[in-house]
């Protein structure tokens, strides 16, 4: 039998444990939260097609992917000239473009016009450059923002993940260059579970001024593309990185065929 001094010892010690245990936990819980996506957690062992496509979703909007609030104030470096503000200045796409190309592509004018360069020149550059970019001055994401995990991914999909957007969509008449005969057999089998088959199940405005996936495919299907292949950031939509970059330009193409209204 324990002598009671030696049972205290050993309750206290157990306490301390759990304690201990429970710190460790709850500090792996956050850091968990912190980089979550809508799955509610990463991979054991993530491929770097997850990664990456994890990394598009933080470059079209960080603040949704990680499931944290999102910043009240405009970025201090968007230019005085741009028309946007508040916290949509924050997301990379706003100024490096969805072509990645910021003012030499479809940001080049009109009301996302920054006269930011873009992203395109760090293909194949090292990932802890752009991580070091992307915390610099300029940029300013802290690591309260934008966790240390979730910012490899960032710098994953900038050096590794881009597509050139020019040989799949035509830049003057907006047309994806695919087959919509192809993609409409991927719609129907994948995008039509959310989308519906005539892609508006999904209505991303309101009944008086409705946009369907067909309407975004039409007017941008920069943005289209980049979606498809990267998932929505903060919502359940599978992310095509695995198949070609050509079954996602076809599902764009086919997805131009759809109800704009």
């Amino acid at each position: 039998m324990l002598r009671p001094f030696t049972r205290l010892t050993t309750l206290s010690c157990f306490v301390g444990s759990m304690l201990f245990a429970m710190s460790v936990a709850l500090a792996q819980t956050e850091e968990i939260r912190a980089s979550r996506d809508w799955i509610g957690g990463i991979p054991e062992a993530p491929t770097e097609d997850w990664e990456v496509g994890f990394g598009g979703r933080l470059y079209d909007n960080w603040f949704n992917a990680l499931d944290v609030d999102e910043p009240e104030t405009t970025h201090p470096a968007y230019p005085a000239a741009g028309k946007q503000k508040g916290a949509s200045t924050w997301r990379c796409k706003e100024c490096h473009g969805w072509d990645y190309k910021g003012k030499d592509g479809a940001y080049a004018k009109g009301s996302h016009y920054t006269g930011i360069v873009g992203i395109r020149d760090l293909i194949g550059a090292n990932p802890d450059r752009v991580s070091a970019i992307i915390r610099d001055a300029t940029h300013g994401f802290t690591a309260e923002m934008i966790p240390v995990q979730a910012l490899q991914r960032l710098a994953l999909f900038v050096t590794r993940g881009q597509h050139e957007t020019d040989w799949y969509i035509d830049f003057e008449s907006k047309r994806a260059r695919g087959d919509p005969a192809k993609g409409e057999r991927l719609f129907q089998n994948i995008c039509a579970a959310c989308h519906g088959f005539d892609g508006r199940a999904i209505n991303f405005k309101t009944e008086d001024n409705p946009e369907y996936i067909g309407t975004v495919a039409t007017e941008n299907p920069w943005e289209t593309l980049h979606k498809t292949r990267n998932g929505q950031p903060g919502a359940p939509m599978p992310a095509m990185r695995v198949l070609p970059v050509q079954d996602g330009v076809d599902i764009v193409a086919y997805a131009q065929t759809l109800p704009a209204k």
